[in-house]
């Protein structure tokens, strides 16, 4: 069965500096175009940033310029690079193959980003 495993949240002061994973099995990961997501407490999740299966990456306009994501198809793994990160980048992060406007996969259990001082 398909399952997506994030990791790398944790507690980070702002202006600091996190890279999460996230690890896909169950289906083919180097056809799919996969999102990041997150989802604050009390929002609803919402996309930061999709890598296709080729071309260019797009951003949200909140995380352009300070997040950066990656994928290696060899290991069924994307990252995503977070920098000068804010109080409200804190959520859960999730990632997911995207199809057209939709998600393609249950969620995962996601990573829990904190921005705090």
């Amino acid at each position: 069965q398909v399952q997506l495993v994030e990791s790398g949240g944790g507690l980070v002061q702002p202006g600091g500096s996190l890279t999460l994973s996230c690890t896909g099995s169950g289906f083919l990961f180097s056809t799919e175009a996969m999102g990041w997501y997150r989802q604050a407490l009390g929002k609803q999740r919402e996309l930061v940033a999709v890598i296709p299966r080729v071309g260019a990456t797009n951003y949200a306009d909140s995380v352009k310029g300070r997040f950066t994501m990656s994928r290696d198809n060899a290991k069924n793994t994307v990252n995503l690079q977070m920098n000068s990160l804010k109080p409200e980048d804190t959520a859960v992060y999730y990632c997911n193959a995207r199809s057209g406007m939709n998600v393609r996969f249950p969620w995962g259990q996601g990573t829990q980003v904190t921005v705090s001082s």
